[in-house]
């Protein structure tokens, strides 16, 4: 049996990347085969070389060309991709070459606190700012909108008023971590 192959896409210092390398490293049938980032000095390049996966550095202008990502994609055999802290809209022909196989994790309960400029500290100083009494992460797929894809899980932790940015940060990304590979492996396990 083939196994399923995930490629990471990353832009920042990559906790939930490392948290994917570490999780697929020694897996039967998943396996992470690359990692795809627009910023040439992200921390999650140093994670990606510890654990021997792949890299690959570009700039907007290739970006915004999609039929070139999706060839080297294509040339990886990648079946799904991961978004771990992107910070750029996906074009619609990448959206179009996975349909449903492009996952994407929000800090809070979507449909709330969602949309373009909704990412990392924003997220949460709106949570702050609006006094939920929740908050969590959103796991769900991608589509041409920001944060608008079909969600596929959603969990929740409480939050304090008390609470400052950062706590909420910090209880968010904890969250994250346990979570985030271990729901993608089981959307994708289905598949085999």
């Amino acid at each position: 049996m083939t196994k399923k192959r995930i490629s990471i896409f990353a832009s920042g210092g990559g906790s939930n990347a490392e948290r994917f390398f570490e999780f697929f490293q020694n897996d039967q049938d998943i396996e992470i085969v690359s990692l795809f980032t627009n910023n040439k000095s992200a921390g999650v390049i140093e994670r990606a070389k510890r654990f021997n996966i792949p890299y690959h550095i570009y700039n907007r202008n290739y970006w915004q060309n999609g039929e070139v990502i999706i060839d080297l994609l294509k040339s990886q055999k990648v079946d799904y991709i991961v978004l771990a802290g992107f910070m750029l809209l996906i074009p619609d022909e990448l959206v179009s070459a996975y349909p449903d196989k492009i996952f994407n994790i929000h800090p809070a309960l979507l449909p709330k606190f969602g949309g373009k400029g909704m990412y990392g500290m924003n997220v949460h100083k709106a949570v702050k700012e609006a006094r939920e009494a929740t908050s969590g992460i959103t796991i769900h797929y991608v589509n041409e909108h920001y944060d608008e894809g079909q969600i596929i899980s959603q969990v929740s932790c409480p939050i304090e008023l008390s609470d400052t940015v950062e706590e909420i940060a910090k209880k968010v990304l904890a969250l994250e971590h346990k979570n985030y590979p271990k729901v993608i492996a089981e959307v994708v396990r289905k598949s085999i």
